[in-house]
């Protein structure tokens, strides 16, 4: 049941009925919420739920061992454990395969057998964000940040809570657990709002994102050597494109489903394609795994505090494991270890220079397609299904073969609207939302019904999934 079909929209309705129904009764509106989350994952693939549900009872034990101790010694061992069983459970389900298919590789040459039989485990949906939140909660308890004083049925919540389970945003436990036991509230314009950030969603994934991916990404990189170079190029930017608005409309979607149960979910997104710099992109791209990379992995490594070449290696160290966390292959340990040198090279930079005024026009202009041209280049590597098909399409790109027939005019459109809708200033969206909420409540229904009939004239028939579900 993905958060852009009807089946979603009906669902969201019937959970939003019962919910508000019983909203000043902690118990009743708690089992609302657990019960439709539950049943929102099981729709996707039931037996997970069973491996979640011994994730959370063991972290919860944890929580409340660390809570009934003073010695260091001991809340140090428990959190350890968390980190330790949670990273153990993403290991074996995700990267398991991808070891013994390395394994294989380098002890072929020295006749060292390794099991040739795949492990076909399933890979449970969402299951890189259940890790990352449930390491970000029991963390935050040691470190004093979040409460252990939560029950196990709010922290299972907290793990399984609907609009975010499958692909984030990383939410803190003090950004939703806390939250739980207040008696919600919500009034008609935020009720308004909520429903205006849903359907910015809706535009961003099955408008662009789906135009995008169908029309140009797919066919180029399915078979680039069909294509002329300038296509290629084309289908670069456009999967760069493509990959930004299928998932901020991801995280559109899920913000305002959450802020009409009354909950706040952090921006994951900032306009990252007008950054700067590296640095400034990467705190402005997928926020939520940024902050928590920054401060679950890069500050305990030592951050900037210690000498320039831990620094770079703390800087590699971080973006080589990120990029792995996006998927179980050597080709997104790649992508981040570009990304990392990059990063470096960034801040060597700045060492050198030191301390400069604010940089002029020309100089930011040019800092944004230096950064720009970068991302989009090494989406080719995140896009490509192995290193291979990546250097093939590459190959192609520079070939230097002529040619923009195959870009139909729609694509072109889309291309338009993607750039300008990503550089128009957030204060037009906010004076957008703020004129959606003024409008009367039949005026509202009129344009999401409009919404709705274009949405399904000008996206693809196919409903095509998140790019972030396979993560």
């Amino acid at each position: 049941m993905l958060s852009h079909s009807l089946q979603y929209l009906a669902f969201v309705i019937a959970v939003f009925a019962a919910y508000w129904a019983v909203h000043r009764h902690y118990a009743a509106r708690m089992f609302v919420l657990l019960a439709a989350s539950v049943y929102f994952y099981a729709v996707f693939t039931p037996f997970p739920l069973l491996i979640f549900l011994a994730g959370v009872t063991v972290d919860h034990l944890l929580v409340k061992g660390m809570a009934r101790t003073d010695s260091p010694g001991t809340r140090k061992l428990f959190v350890v454990l968390s980190i330790v069983s949670n990273l153990g459970l993403l290991a074996g389900f995700k990267y398991l395969e991808l070891l013994r298919k390395t394994a294989v590789s380098l002890l072929a040459p020295w006749h060292i057998d390794v099991r040739a039989e795949p492990f076909h485990l399933l890979l449970p949906v969402g299951l890189s964000f259940y890790v990352f939140q449930a390491i970000s909660y029991t963390v935050d308890v040691y470190r004093g940040k979040a409460s252990a004083e939560h029950s196990f049925f709010e922290h299972l919540l907290y793990m399984l809570f609907f609009p975010r389970v499958v692909s984030g945003p990383i939410v803190r436990a003090s950004e939703l657990m806390a939250h739980f036991r207040e008696e919600p509230t919500l009034s008609p314009d935020d009720g308004a709002r909520a429903l205006f950030r849903v359907a910015v969603g809706l535009v961003k994934k099955l408008i662009i994102a789906d135009v995008l991916g169908s029309g140009i990404v797919d066919p180029v990189f399915g078979s680039p050597h069909a294509y002329s170079s300038a296509e290629c190029a084309v289908a670069a930017v456009a999967y760069t494109l493509e990959l930004y608005y299928d998932f901020s409309g991801y995280s559109d979607i899920a913000m305002g489903v959450a802020a009409l149960f009354g909950f706040r979910f952090p921006e994951n997104f900032a306009r990252p394609y007008l950054a700067k710099n590296l640095f400034e992109f990467w705190n402005r791209w997928h926020m939520s795994l940024s902050s928590w990379l920054r401060d679950y992995l890069y500050i305990p490594l030592g951050g900037n505090r210690r000498s320039k070449p831990r620094v770079c290696f703390n800087l590699m160290m971080v973006m080589v494991l990120g990029g792995l966390w996006h998927g179980a292959d050597w080709r997104f340990a790649v992508w981040g270890g570009v990304h990392g040198v990059a990063l470096c090279a960034v801040r060597c930079w700045w060492w050198f220079r030191g301390k400069t005024s604010e940089p002029g026009p020309v100089r930011v202009a040019l800092g944004m397609l230096a950064t720009f041209t970068l991302v989009v280049l090494t989406r080719v590597v995140f896009r490509a299904p192995d290193m291979t098909h990546a250097a093939e399409f590459y190959a192609r790109m520079l070939a230097g073969v002529p040619g923009l027939a195959n870009v139909a005019p729609l694509v072109w459109g889309m291309i338009a609207v993607a750039v300008a809708a990503h550089a128009l200033p957030l204060k037009l969206y906010e004076l957008s939302a703020e004129l959606f909420v003024r409008m009367p409540v039949p005026v509202r229904a009129v344009a999401l019904v409009l919404l709705g009939l274009g949405i399904r004239h000008l996206s693809t028939m196919e409903t095509r999934p998140y790019v972030y579900l396979q993560f």
